[in-house]
């Protein structure tokens, strides 16, 4: 069973910066895709972020391109969302999740997908 599980999230104010981390367990090969995503209060879950882990191809949401970077700990199974210069809009649940047979061409940005989620971890960003 693929178990994710978060850390990272906090209260910051707006230009600073965070970094969320996900560690899985229970994944088997190397072909899965790992995303990031997030849900503010009263709108629906939204794509952040995902890296394909065997090729470390990484995708990013236009809203959040150029300030969060995904990366991946191969030895620890984990993947990081380093945010920076963080804005009030930017605040929200964040989600870590899995698709454990995207492969190489799956499409990274559809949240249907992903078949393993993390408890989620709020981000909370004051101007």
């Amino acid at each position: 069973q693929v178990q994710l599980v978060e850390s990272g999230g906090g209260l910051v104010q707006a230009g600073g910066s965070l970094r969320l981390s996900c560690t899985a367990s229970g994944l088997t090969f190397n072909r899965y895709v790992m995303g990031w995503f997030r849900q503010a209060p009263g709108k629906e879950r939204e794509f952040v972020a995902a890296i394909r882990w065997s090729l470390r191809s990484t995708y990013y949401a236009d809203s959040v391109k150029g300030r969060f970077t995904i990366s991946r700990d191969n030895a620890k199974t984990a993947v990081y969302l380093q945010m920076n210069s963080l804005k009030p809009e930017d605040t929200a649940v964040y989600y870590c999740a899995v698709d454990p047979a995207g492969g190489y061409y799956s499409d990274v940005y559809s949240l249907t997908r992903y078949d393993y989620w993390g408890q989620g971890t709020q981000v909370t960003v004051s101007s």
